[in-house]
């Protein structure tokens, strides 16, 4: 036995080649790994879409929706984080793509939390057809992984449509709006459970 390397079974094989050890260490289809890391584009862009809306609500005297939108963009930044942690973990590659350019300017931080539930609606439906696509491709690890995003969808929308009903609700009224303002400055961000855990 001396001098021989000891085997049991199929799963002690080691590939014979530099590719074929590179193929034996990916856990995800290619199909998989390229919708994640669209994905991971659009979380980024989303980050990048909330900061503009914090800028421009800052330049116009709302600082307190200013810090709501700033909590967004970490938030957002944290979901692309989750995301390329999940890639690397899986033994892909994470591929950074340009991000497009955003609006920069709202009518009102009204026009600003009304388009964030537009964009949220569109994200959930991008969650949703990765969740298809693990089904598809039988990645039952994605699947599992993607179950915090699915609930996480369903809190921004449920945030965002509590956004426009509190500003509809102090629209034309200055002393509300300043209340809300102030009340929106006190939010403060929180590290989400994945990234909390190490995951």
């Amino acid at each position: 036995m001396c001098g021989r390397s000891r085997r049991y079974g199929p799963e002690a094989r080691v590939p014979e080649n530099e590719t074929a050890l590179k193929n034996y260490k990916i856990m995800l289809s290619e199909k998989m790994q390229e919708a994640l890391n669209a994905q991971i584009n659009a979380e980024m862009w989303s980050a990048y879409l909330y900061l503009s809306m914090s800028m421009d609500c800052a330049a116009k005297g709302h600082k307190g929706v200013a810090n709501w939108f700033a909590i967004q963009f970490r938030e957002e930044q944290d979901h692309a984080q989750i995301f390329m942690n999940y890639v690397l973990a899986r033994g892909g590659e994470v591929k950074l793509a340009p991000i497009a350019a955003v609006d920069t300017a709202w009518e009102s931080p009204l026009a600003a939390f009304r388009q964030t539930l537009e964009h949220e609606r569109k994200v959930t439906a991008m969650i949703d057809n990765l969740c298809r696509i693990a089904e598809e491709e039988r990645d039952y690890a994605t699947a599992n992984m993607l179950v915090w995003f699915v609930n996480e969808q369903v809190e921004e929308e449920e945030n965002a449509r509590g956004m426009i009903e509190a500003m509809e609700a102090v629209e034309g009224n200055k002393f509300g709006t300043y209340m809300l303002d102030k009340e929106l400055a006190a939010r403060v961000y929180s590290v989400p459970s994945p990234l909390a855990k190490g995951e």
